[in-house]
C-alpha cells in the first residue's frame, strides 16, 4: 500500500513538472508570437501637392482604413498655394483626427517652410512653432485609436522638436523626420539659415539616436517618413541640385549620416518621401539593405512581414524590384 502511494506521488511530481517545464518553454514563444506577426501599415503622399483639394485626403483616409492599418502616415497638411492660417491648420488637424485608425502627421515644406507673412517676409519659423503646438502637444498620435509615440522634444536640449516621433511595433522602430521637400529649408541668403542649421543639429542626434535603439532592441527594420528625398540611393557624389552651383545641397548632411549608419545596421531600412512625380508607379526600390517609396498624392498599402527575407512588400506593388 505505501508502495503503491509513493508511486502515486512520484507519478504526479513527475507530471507536475512536465507541466511547469512545458508552461515555461510554451512561455517565451507565446510572448513571442503576437510581435512576429505580420501587419500592415498605410502612408498616403503629399495630397495637397496639385492643389487644395480636401477631397483627395478624405478619400485617401477612408480607403486606407478598409485594410485594417496598424496606424496610417499622411504627409502634409495643405497645399502651398493655401493660408498659413491657425483656422486652415485647425481645420485639417480635426480632419485627420476623425480617422479611425492612429493617424501620424509628417509635416511637409508647403506646411510651412513657405509661409510669409503680410508683408511678404518668411514666417516659417513662427509657423512651425505653431504647428508644434497644434499636431505635436502629447505623447500620442492622432485619430480614434491612439498610438503612444515618443518625441525628440522629450529631451530638454530638443525640446522644440516635437514633430520627430518614433514608435515601435512588431519589431520594427517607425520614425518621422522633418526635412522638407525644398532643399532641406536651405536658404542661399546670408544670416537666414539659423532654423535649417538649428535643425541640422536636431536631425543629426534624431537619426543617432534612432539607429542606436534600432540596434539596441534588436529591430528588424527603421522607416523612416520624411517629405523630402534625401538621395541615399544616388551615387556618391551626387548632388540633389539640377547644377553643381554655390548653393548648399541642404540634404548632404543627412544623406551621409543614413548611408553610414545604415551600413552598419543588421536589419533593413526604408526611407518613404513624397517626391515620386504623378502618375508614377509606387514601388520599393532595394540597394542592399536600404529601400526607397516614393508617393505622389495617392496612398499605398505597405506589408511587414517580420522574419522573413523580404520584410516589407507593397499590395500590388514590385516591391522587391531591383536597379
Amino acid at each position: 500500500m505505501m508502495r503503491q502511494r509513493a508511486h502515486g506521488f512520484a507519478m504526479a511530481v513527475g507530471l507536475s513538472a512536465l507541466t511547469a517545464l512545458a508552461a515555461l518553454t510554451a512561455g517565451p514563444a507565446q510572448a513571442v508570437q503576437p510581435a512576429m506577426r505580420g501587419f500592415q501599415f498605410g502612408v498616403i503622399g503629399h495630397s495637397f501637392k496639385s492643389g487644395p483639394d480636401e477631397s483627395v485626403l478624405k478619400r485617401a483616409i477612408a480607403d486606407a482604413t478598409l485594410i485594417a492599418p496598424a496606424f496610417i502616415v499622411a504627409t502634409g497638411i495643405k497645399a502651398s498655394t493655401e493660408p498659413c492660417s491657425d483656422r486652415l491648420y485647425a481645420q485639417r488637424r480635426a480632419l485627420l483626427n476623425d480617422a479611425a485608425p492612429p493617424m501620424i502627421v509628417s509635416l511637409a515644406g508647403s506646411d510651412w517652410s513657405a509661409c510669409v507673412n503680410s508683408i511678404g517676409r518668411s514666417n516659417a519659423i513662427e509657423r512651425l512653432n505653431r504647428l508644434r503646438e497644434l499636431f505635436y502637444a502629447d505623447g500620442e498620435s492622432l485619430g480614434e485609436r491612439r498610438l503612444p509615440m515618443t518625441r525628440l522634444s522629450a529631451s530638454a536640449k530638443f525640446r522644440s522638436y516635437a514633430e520627430n516621433a518614433h514608435w515601435e511595433y512588431g519589431k520594427v522602430l517607425f520614425a518621422t523626420i522633418n526635412l522638407p521637400a525644398n532643399n532641406n529649408h536651405f536658404r542661399a541668403e546670408a544670416g537666414r539659415n539659423s532654423e535649417y542649421e538649428d535643425r541640422l543639429v536636431a536631425n543629426r542626434a534624431w537619426l543617432h539616436r534612432l539607429f542606436t535603439l534600432a540596434e539596441r532592441q534588436k529591430m528588424q527594420g527603421l522607416v523612416l517618413f520624411s517629405d523630402g528625398d534625401v538621395g541615399v540611393q544616388a551615387e556618391q557624389g551626387f548632388s540633389l541640385l539640377p547644377s553643381f552651383q554655390s548653393k548648399q545641397d541642404g540634404f548632404a548632411e543627412p544623406r551621409r549620416q543614413i548611408r553610414a549608419m545604415a551600413e552598419k545596421f543588421k536589419g533593413k531600412v526604408l526611407l518613404v518621401d513624397t517626391q515620386s512625380g504623378a502618375g508614377t508607379e509606387p514601388a520599393i526600390v532595394w540597394r542592399g539593405n536600404v529601400g526607397h517609396l516614393s508617393l505622389a498624392a495617392e496612398w499605398a498599402e505597405v506589408r511587414v512581414a517580420p522574419g522573413t527575407a523580404a520584410l516589407f512588400t507593397l499590395k500590388g506593388g514590385s516591391a522587391e524590384a531591383t536597379p
